[in-house]
């Protein structure tokens, strides 16, 4: 009977164990559909997205005239040049007749039309803003600034963007007019995921007086966030570190932002000393602001380098170097956001902006966000001499968690522009004096002991 037992016990074990596989797969079928790679996140901006709204301001014979503005929530992410481009398919056959502030970048085919020829006639329109100049006439608030739109923390005077839209063959009611639906919003590459248009309580406008509040007609939102994942597969950035009280200099890791192939890719990157660097910044990738970079180990766009300058009795010193190796882009209204615990100790900056960011909650302040000075350090120019910009922090010692010991000097995480930037590898961090490779392995002397006591053993016999 115990034998019996035993045979049934381990065929059905046999079985269990060849639907094992099968119980794995249905768990990361589950898992992965569960986690789709659109959804983002960013720890340091966890409510941080660009809202779009579009407000119906009037009816028309045959459809409406429609403000759209785009409103960037995020903290530190911006949309630098050549700007945003805006996306989305209509939900029944609309055209649109014309438009201030903005453009679309096709017509499309609008042969049907006799006499009034519409602004555009496709289905999935794209819209860019108008460029700084644009005659009057043709603007409205907010608009015409070549697509770019700073970041709510650092310029919230210039965190918006809006164009009018007038839209025809739509819905002239709150109850025939549909929504456009599949959003793209490019800033101006990829990186950005927009959500369905929801309907939303209208609009209120207060007159510049203050005595009169109007309202829009109808009024539906779009939220858009970010993902680096999504904008591009290589990083941009990096970081190298060094300190008074160690002669290394860690510099960024090799091919952090890719590897020099000038062989197999002709113009990946060009010497800064080279006789032909003019006509390669001036070559075929200029006008799509295709980065060419100073050939470098790393390969990285831009560098930031984390110098710790001084040690005080109360207080050490850091000095900060923001180095531009892109010969194709000058980078207005740059930032860096940097954690490290002593920030909630900052006592001073000399030359750039600073604001506290609480991502986790007001009790832990380990983020800091900077940036220029305006007419003085808010433009990082092109690679080359004048390209970097610099400036030094002065913390306060906080005793109980002060420390030069194991990289605590060095911080833990960097971005320049909102994008996450390569940090060295701890282990190559500057180390103290003090903590040489002898000091960190103290097993290292007892083997080495040992090992010269044989040596002697044997040469004696």
């Amino acid at each position: 009977m115990e034998v019996g037992f035993a045979s049934s016990f381990f065929s059905k074990a046999r079985s269990i164990s060849k639907l094992a596989p099968l119980a794995a797969s249905l768990v990361l079928i589950v898992l992965s559909s569960s986690i789709t790679p659109t959804e983002a996140y960013d720890s340091l901006d966890p409510t941080g997205n660009i809202t779009i709204k579009w407000d119906i301001m009037q009816w028309t014979p045959d459809g409406y005239v429609a403000v759209v503005t785009m409103f960037n929530f995020q903290q530190y992410r911006h949309i630098q040049a050549p700007g945003w481009t805006l996306g989305w398919t209509w939900a029944k056959k609309e055209v649109i007749w014309s438009m201030v502030g903005a453009q679309t970048t096709e017509q499309g085919d609008c042969s049907k039309f006799k006499g009034n020829i519409p602004h555009c006639c496709k289905r999935d329109p794209t819209i860019v803003d108008l460029l700084p100049g644009t005659p009057y006439n043709m603007q409205i608030a907010n608009c015409c600034k070549g697509g770019v739109i700073n970041s709510w923390v650092q310029d919230p005077a210039n965190a918006a963007s809006s164009f009018q839209v007038s839209v025809g063959l739509a819905g002239t009611t709150n109850k025939t007019v549909r929504v456009p639906k599949n959003f793209t919003l490019r800033a101006p590459g990829p990186g950005y995921t927009c959500g369905i248009a929801k309907i939303v309580k209208p609009t209120k406008f207060v007159t510049q007086d203050g005595r009169r509040t109007t309202q829009a007609l109808m009024t539906w939102n779009v939220t858009c966030t970010y993902s680096q994942f999504l904008a591009q597969k290589t990083p941009t950035c990096c970081v190298s570190l060094s300190s008074f009280y160690n002669d290394t200099i860690v510099n960024c890791p090799t091919c952090a932002c890719g590897c020099q192939n000038n062989n197999t890719q002709p113009g990946s990157c060009v010497e800064g000393d080279s006789p032909y660097l003019a006509s390669a910044i001036n070559g075929p990738g200029k006008s799509s602001f295709q980065p060419l970079v100073q050939c470098t180990s790393h390969m990285c766009p831009v560098r930031i380098h984390w110098h710790v300058k001084l040690n005080y009795k109360e207080y050490w010193r850091v000095k900060i170097t923001i180095t531009n190796f892109n010969y194709r882009m000058n980078y207005t209204q740059w930032n860096l956001v940097v954690q490290h615990p002593n920030f909630d100790n900052i006592t001073k900056l000399f030359s750039f902006n600073y604001k506290s960011l609480t991502p986790y909650g007001a009790g832990i302040n380990d983020t800091a966000m900077l940036w220029g000075v305006k007419y003085y350090n808010d433009l990082l120019m092109e690679a080359g001499p004048l390209g970097n910009v610099q400036s030094e922090l002065l913390f306060q010692k906080d005793l109980a968690t002060f420390s030069f010991e194991k990289g605590w000097a060095f911080p833990r995480r960097v971005y320049f522009n909102g994008e996450n930037c390569v940090m060295p590898h701890p282990d190559a961090y500057p180390w103290l004096p003090n903590a040489s490779p002898l000091s960190k392995s103290p097993l290292i002397l007892p083997i080495m002991a040992f090992w010269m006591v044989l040596v002697c053993l044997f040469m004696y016999v």
